[in-house]
């Protein structure tokens, strides 16, 4: 193990002089003392013995609050902060209703239990298993239980651990075998619900809704308990997920040591990037340093990294550093992530509870639950995606008591450079609402036809499936997918309906990524994507392993690959033209006039990047001949008048909306919880719909996300933001950390930095205020 630290984390990793520029702000947050409350009167006398037994003498108030609510019939989302113990309010009921059926075991109550991974849902098993409580049949149902277990679990077990891709799949399309389980279903827990946004939030919408309406079938009306990160109006969200009515219970009472957030942006290089662009160093090698030097005092350390690949760095960089300092220490610096065994993660997460780990790399797989305590320091590489992510994965260190330490190291991007500079953005703002769209009709068919082949659908099924069912109903019968008959719409065809709606939002024939030399399935890429990730000669990462795609065959939908080690990364570029099909609303800002509506995106693969892994360094570009693909989905756009153009004076048009574009696109995930890739933009100095400079930013999803929506309804705040990340850049004329794009189809040209301030400055002179909005 490391030596023990003298001096508190963050003047060690400030002990080299040249370091203290980085640190664009530091926040200290205080302790907070806990709050107890008094076990529910209902509460199972053995469970609260076993958990006596593990120091839990008494509830945090939450708990013991969401506990009630569901106790009674009430569906509640409890969203409190990491480490707040959100399990102990669904496990009081689920157990309780268990034991109220002692004396009839056709009466005690089942628990459905959904997570988004199979490890979180295998750490809560454990945890169950640990109680020892006789009559909690617990198991889980997953892609991995094997066939003669699966039998087992449907016909005993009365708390059963799945996850929203084996629901739609498996269970509901199997109901009648599940019927005896779904009869005395009393509670469904969703667990990380903060998760489920975007496209696959809306197919896990409609998931809840067909398995709400099986229950309804054996008299059940279950109960719904999720678990969520700190979240912004999380009863409005839960409610929109589940179709419920939901309670929130977001008053966290559980304590928190000290702990000191900074945040450190990486200093620019001597290298240059497209076009002359200055380059800043890597967020994952100033992350492996940092993380080197906290294992070197004794910092026990988790760093989180947004990819596999950037994980493996962090740790390797890692060692490297201390291999030159102190030869020992590097095989306390591990990697984690998905791909490994489960026994490998197993004993990592082992090795780090025991501090025979002092310093890990991992991706978001750690951030969901897993049972890691008493961390010191935790390192963010990169901007998460959301605050609530921001949180929780903070919250990994400090959990017992102690003072804790959190650093966001800001990648080269407009969204990471903006937030490092704007900390009132992160610390004291409300964490994001969680954006999904269940009424998106390229979402809700497969889902109705899935519905009828489960049951067929009736008059009532209108309102359970939303406004949208009217309208599509008559569409897919017109297709041959359902036939009407007086009793209502009936499953016309013999293949699975589940396999209509891949909930995970893919689209179109699924493409066989398969490695050349020994002809081994390394997986599938929807076709949607196969563009940008399988097209020839990109980089392919296969469980830590590389390869390299040789040829991409749409025709027999395969991509051949062979095994590589590249020292680089490739990112696809393409080229856009949009076109309006519906604008369904409007508003002017004097002037200049903002929209949301209908659009129809004609996207082309055209070439691809190769940047060096360590610097991000520019490589070169390679053509390719990929055909177009157009999908109709949703947008926000504004446009500026003649008037404004003409007083903005001799600047350059189409450089200024196109810099505009791209740093838009980089700051809506901040008010939208999507990634930057779920979204994609177009302008224009004179568009031929519009007849005006329009700058346009889309959904990346056929029918659309939400995400444009609340581009919409939050424009005046976030068009605001993006002009400040310009602005705050120190770069003179441009750079990935405020106007380049990674994956723009014309090279970054043209691009104009300061005529970008001048448009938004002129698009938001009589925009309204933040406040004014809301």
């Amino acid at each position: 193990m490391g030596v023990q630290r003298s001096s508190p984390p963050l003047d060690r990793l400030l002990a080299d002089p040249t370091r203290r520029g980085r640190i664009t702000h530091v926040e200290s947050v205080p302790a907070r003392e806990g709050r107890r409350a008094a076990w529910p009167t209902w509460s199972t006398p053995l469970l609260l013995e076993r958990l006596a037994a593990q120091g839990i003498d008494a509830p945090w108030q939450h708990q013991a609050v969401a506990a009630e609510h569901a106790h009674v019939g009430r569906s509640v989302i409890i969203a409190t902060g990491t480490a707040s113990g959100k399990s102990l309010a669904y496990l009081l009921p689920s157990v309780a209703a268990i034991y109220d059926g002692e004396e009839n075991r056709h009466q005690e109550g089942t628990t459905l239990y959904l997570s988004p991974t199979k490890a979180l849902a295998a750490d809560q098993l454990r945890a169950l298993r640990a109680l020892r409580l006789t009559r909690v049949r617990a198991a889980t149902y997953d892609g991995d239980t094997p066939r003669d277990e699966r039998t087992w679990v449907r016909q005993h077990a009365n708390y059963v651990l799945t996850n929203p891709d084996m629901l739609h799949r498996s269970i509901l399309p199997a109901h009648a075998r599940w019927s005896s389980f779904l009869r005395r279903l009393r509670y469904v827990v969703v667990d990380e619900a903060h998760g489920y946004r975007g496209v696959f939030g809306s197919h896990v919408a409609h998931v809840l809704r067909r398995l709400r309406r099986l229950c309804a079938r054996y008299h059940a009306h279950p109960t719904f308990v999720l678990a969520s990160a700190t979240t912004s109006e999380p009863a409005s969200a839960a409610s929109r997920l589940t179709g419920l009515d939901v309670v929130a219970v977001d008053d966290d009472a559980s304590p928190r040591g000290p702990a000191t957030f900074a945040l450190w942006e990486p200093p620019l290089t001597e290298l240059r990037g497209e076009r002359g662009a200055p380059v800043r160093r890597t967020a994952t090698a100033e992350a492996g340093d940092l993380l080197a030097d906290l294992v070197v005092e004794g910092v026990q350390t988790l760093a989180f990294v947004r990819s596999r690949r950037g994980a493996e760095s962090v740790a390797l960089g890692a060692k490297r550093a201390l291999h030159e300092v102190s030869p020992d220490l590097a095989d306390q610096v591990a990697a984690y992530r998905a791909g490994y065994l489960p026994e490998e993660r197993r004993a990592l997460e082992a090795a780090l509870r025991s501090r025979d780990l002092v310093g890990l790399a991992s991706t978001n797989a750690l951030e969901l639950g897993v049972d890691v305590s008493g961390l010191d320091a935790v390192l963010v590489c990169g901007w998460p995606g959301t605050r609530a992510s921001l949180w929780q994965q903070a919250g990994r260190a400090g959990r017992s008591g102690q003072a804790a330490l959190s650093v966001l190291v800001a990648r080269d991007d407009p969204l990471d450079t903006f937030l490092v500079h704007h900390p009132e953005a992160i610390f004291g703002t409300p964490v994001e609402a969680t954006v999904l769209d269940p009424d998106n009709p390229y979402v809700l068919e497969p889902h109705l036809c899935a519905a009828a082949s489960e049951m067929p659908l009736s008059e009532d099924d209108r309102d359970l499936f939303g406004p949208a069912t009217a309208d599509l109903l008559p569409d897919l019968v017109r297709r041959g997918f359902l036939r009407r008959r007086p009793a209502g719409w009936y499953w016309t065809r013999r293949d699975r309906a589940a396999d209509l709606a891949d909930i995970r939002g893919a689209g179109g024939t699924p493409i066989q990524v398969v490695e050349a030399m020994t002809g081994r399935l390394l997986g599938t890429v929807d076709e949607a994507s196969a563009h940008t990730t399988v097209h020839e000669g990109a980089v392919y990462i296969h469980q830590g392993d590389s390869f390299v795609v040789q040829t991409l065959d749409l025709d027999d939908s395969v991509a051949l690959v062979e095994p590589a080690d590249p020292d680089y990364t490739t990112t696809a570029r393409d080229v856009t033209d949009i076109t309006i099909a519906e604008r369904l609303r409007s508003t002017s800002w004097g002037e200049a006039t903002l929209c949301f509506g209908t659009v129809d995106v004609t996207r082309q693969v055209v070439a691809y990047q190769m940047r060096r892994l360590q610097t991000g360094e520019m490589l070169g570009e390679k053509p390719l001949d990929l055909p177009p693909r157009t999908l109709r989905t949703r947008a926000v756009w504004w446009t500026l008048s003649p008037a404004q153009i003409d007083a903005l004076g001799d600047i350059d048009l189409a450089g200024s909306a196109h810099a505009a574009e791209h740093a838009s696109i980089g700051l809506l995930p901040l008010f939208a919880t999507c990634d930057r890739w779920d979204i994609g933009g177009v302008s224009t100095a004179v568009h031929p719909d519009t007849g005006l400079l329009t700058v346009f930013v889309y959904d990346g999803h056929e029918g659309g996300a939400g995400f444009a929506e609340r581009g919409y309804g939050d424009a005046s705040e976030w068009l605001r933001a993006t002009r400040d990340a310009i602005a705050a850049c120190e770069c003179e004329s441009g750079c990935p950390s405020c106007i380049q794009s990674p994956k723009c189809g014309n090279g970054n040209d043209p691009l104009d930095k300061h005529g970008a301030l001048d448009l938004l400055a002129a698009l938001l002179a009589e925009a309204p205020r933040p406040d004014a909005t809301r």
